[in-house]
């Protein structure tokens, strides 16, 4: 068994948790209480890696940690009918919130729950028998997911520094914003993420928004809403590890096939078949237009025209009875159809899983992860806000008045920015078969001593006289 332990951290952290665990209950035949009622051995054979048997016959208890700087989400947990399948003491609750605040949750009120939080992941840690790694939810936006979130990614890293660390990121998106000071906190998570995780697939509330309202045509979505699709989408990427099947891939697999860069790990998702519940009745669905569809700009959960950048790298997890040729024939018909959207100087870059078990609403789905340079877009929007705020110094007393440093905004800006400028020299790098290597388009524009700057890997900038 190769367990993962699932942490969500903050109020949108515990919320996407918990529309999570409410669909791997259905998936493995379990009621609200953790009770095995179903009548497939596939559905429970391998639910050992989000599951744990406990001393009850036939009850199994999430992988899981709730973590909160207020109390109010952890009681709405405990109120909620799930609330006998929770272990009691993997909720951890401060008392007074981070009030958006990122230097609250990253020193002052998360540091002093920091370690009660990772005594608990030892704890889940040492239960299981090979621990593939964590999974965290949260958002980027608040103080708690930011500050706290990425504090625990941290201290993950030095503790399990071989184990997997992936995240579900929610990033602020321009239409959807809660918070004046989301640039601020986004943009000091990144400095974070890009260091300490190995995984982070970047969903924003905008594309989800646009999802219900444009494909299950609901008028005002709400946030359960919002929350079941990404839900969909992480039980979709955890299949291959979770039920048997014709090709399988675990977290590590998928990290090594998806990541030629170290820095460049933050992926977008599409989920398919999603369909409007008028419109059931009206579709046969089928490998292609499974693939099609997981293609199609509207379905992927982030803010972004994927075609205005290349793909490095793609992964399709199908699910359902599908045979294994029908797959590769459509996967390479995309790639043959849609060339000019592909890297070519990485040659078999799309990478795919099968699974036999179907999820419980229809008879086939497909989740697709891609690592898409066009998701510079989103980390260029929370810059431009950032600048915008942090030239004329709006809001910071809030951050400097717990103890934070006027530098470390600085630095985690330059990060953010060299971020960008890695997606965009990949971008342009493309292969010259002349010369059997890969070129960089560059410009060497003039540097101040009258020199030219080379841009070199890491858009550290040097003076050539």
């Amino acid at each position: 068994m190769r367990e993962i332990v699932s942490i969500g951290v903050g109020q949108c952290g515990n919320q996407v948790s918990q529309a999570f665990w409410a669909g791997l209950l259905l998936e493995h035949g379990l009621d609200e209480n953790g009770q095995y009622v179903g009548n497939n051995p596939n559905q429970i054979d391998k639910a050992n890696v989000f599951f744990e048997p406990s001393g009850v016959e036939g009850k199994w208890v999430p992988r899981s940690i709730q973590v909160d700087l207020e109390p109010g989400t952890m009681d709405a947990f405990r109120n909620s009918k799930y609330s006998h399948l929770f272990r009691p003491d993997n909720f951890v609750a401060g008392n007074n919130g981070a009030g958006n605040n990122f230097a609250k949750g990253y020193y002052t009120e998360g540091a002093e729950l920091i370690d009660s939080v990772l005594d608990v992941a030892r704890k889940e840690a040492e239960r299981a028998e090979m621990l593939q790694g964590f999974s965290l939810m949260h958002s980027l936006g608040g103080g708690t997911g930011s500050g706290l979130g990425t504090n625990l990614l941290s201290k993950l890293r030095e503790e399990f520094p071989d184990r997997m660390l992936s995240t579900w990121s929610v990033l602020p998106s321009p239409k959807v914003s809660d918070t004046v000071v989301e640039p601020y906190n986004a943009t000091l998570s990144f400095h974070q993420l890009v260091e300490q995780a190995d995984m982070s697939f970047c969903l924003d509330n905008e594309a989800l928004y646009d999802i219900c309202q444009r494909t299950l045509r609901k008028k005002d979505p709400k946030y359960e809403d919002l929350n079941a699709i990404i839900a969909s989408a992480m039980s979709g990427c955890t299949t291959t590890l979770r039920f048997p099947g014709q090709l399988n891939a675990d977290l590590r697999k998928l990290g090594v096939n998806m990541v030629p860069f170290p820095r460049l790990h933050f992926f977008t998702c599409s989920y398919t078949p999603l369909i409007a519940p008028g419109a059931k009745a009206y579709q046969n669905l089928s490998v292609p237009e499974l693939t099609a569809q997981g293609f199609d700009p509207k379905n992927v959960m982030a803010a972004i025209d994927p075609r205005l950048g290349k793909i490095l790298t793609m992964a399709g997890i199908y699910r359902g009875k599908i045979g294994g040729k029908a797959v590769e024939d459509a996967m390479n018909q995309l790639q043959t159809k849609q060339s000019n959207l592909f890297v070519e100087w990485i040659p078999q870059n799309t990478l795919h899983s099968l699974c036999d078990v179907p999820p419980p609403q229809s008879k086939m789905s497909a989740t697709f992860i891609s690592n898409n340079t066009a998701i510079q877009e989103l980390f260029k929007r929370t810059a431009d806000q950032f600048a915008i705020m942090f030239r004329r110094k709006a809001f910071l007393h809030w951050f400097t008045g717990e103890g934070m440093d006027e530098m470390e905004f600085t630095e985690a800006e330059s990060n953010l920015q060299d971020l960008i400028a890695e997606y965009q020299q990949y971008e342009a790098a493309g292969y010259d078969e002349d010369e059997e290597g890969i070129y960089e388009e560059e410009y060497l524009p003039e540097g101040e001593d009258g020199g030219a700057v080379m841009q070199q890997e890491g858009a550290e900038e040097s003076y050539v006289e």
